[in-house]
């Protein structure tokens, strides 16, 4: 099944989407919720009732005639008010590109445990527009990632039974304002103001059954879960990356065996898997600098639209856009005595 949720009279709306079309959960049904947090809430028992709404409308018994066009609404997050959002660091490639491209050896710490960190869950949104200050418009990039949504609470889940708490999966766009980043983190603090403005996912939630034909073995020595779905991400009609989901080293229910450890994990909490390898920016220019010293940076710029896209989970559209204001945290430093 897919679910999105749309701005339907200033709220949101919980809608299944087949074949383009949007039908509204609590009118085609009177036991499903209006909100993807209320059906969270009650995902368990709510779910074979959806499962059979679904079917019904893929089959005609339920008419086609009641479906909304899916390009006649604005889509918000799949899941509009997540209880938290957390990013994972999941890809040795990244990892061991990244540091060596800043002329670090790899870490051995990555092959030991999965690490996450928390960012800002208010500033999740789904497609469209991107807000942005001058000061993330300095070395703003993409990063190309997939989530997954917790379906239900627990703590101190192993990572043998973590799958089940896994509502689906969506495409996560972790927007990173690089000089931000780069200059807080000198503090061994953050990442902050470079992260916290936005963070895109969506189009839909897609759950695990729909994905069934797309799993495959997980890395050697790890449990959980792994999917084949290939994933490329392009700038104005550009591909600038590409990778599969199936290449994460660390699996989802490894980073919610972690992250549940002596903490309750909670429905809609969002949890990405981290960037794909060659999946933004930095590791790019990196790679092409080390390898060609007259390699020019490429960064998103106001405009620009991105667009990415991981098979079974559709499509994810930004545009970035420059907020009209001169406010800079760069131009406001204090300086040294």
């Amino acid at each position: 099944m897919q679910f999105v949720s749309y701005l339907a009279e200033g709220h949101d709306q919980l809608a299944f989407l087949v074949d383009g079309l949007l039908f509204d959960c609590d009118l085609v049904h009177p036991e499903l919720p209006g909100s993807m947090n209320m059906f969270l809430l009650y995902w368990d028992e709510l779910l074979p009732v959806a499962a059979n709404v679904n079917a019904a409308i893929r089959d005609g018994r339920i008419s086609r005639d009641k479906g909304l066009p899916l390009d006649n609404v604005s889509l918000l997050s799949p899941v509009p008010f997540p209880a938290s959002c957390r990013d994972g660091y999941a890809f040795r490639q990244h990892v061991a590109a990244a540091r060596r491209n800043r002329a670090v050896p790899m870490i051995p710490e990555f092959d030991e445990y999965p690490i996450f960190y928390f960012t800002n869950h208010h500033s999740i949104q789904g497609p469209g527009n991107v807000l942005c200050m001058p000061d993330h418009l300095q070395k703003l990039d993409f990063e190309l990632e997939a989530a997954i949504v917790i379906s239900r609470a627990g703590r101190n889940i192993p990572a043998s039974e973590a799958d089940s708490y896994i509502a689906g999966l969506m495409i996560m766009n972790d927007l990173s304002a690089r000089r931000l980043q780069m200059e807080e983190m000198l503090l061994n603090l953050g990442p902050a103001k470079g992260k916290d403005f936005a963070t895109a996912v969506g189009p839909a939630l897609v759950t695990l059954d729909e994905l069934q034909s797309y799993e495959t073995n997980c890395k050697e020595g790890h449990t959980g879960k792994a999917w084949n779905l290939p994933m490329t991400c392009r700038v104005n009609g550009i591909e600038v990356s590409a990778g599969n989901l199936a290449d994460m080293d660390w699996t989802f229910a490894e980073i919610i065996e972690r992250a549940s450890y002596g903490a309750t994990l909670q429905p809609g909490d969002i949890i990405g898997s981290g960037t794909v390898g060659t999946g933004c920016f930095l590791e790019l220019n990196g790679t092409g600098k080390l390898n060609d010293p007259s390699y020019s940076e490429q960064w998103l710029q106001a405009g620009d639209n991105v667009e990415m896209e991981i098979q079974g989970l559709g499509k994810l559209v930004n545009t970035i856009i420059a907020e009209e204001s001169d406010l800079s945290l760069f131009a406001n430093k204090k300086k040294p005595a």
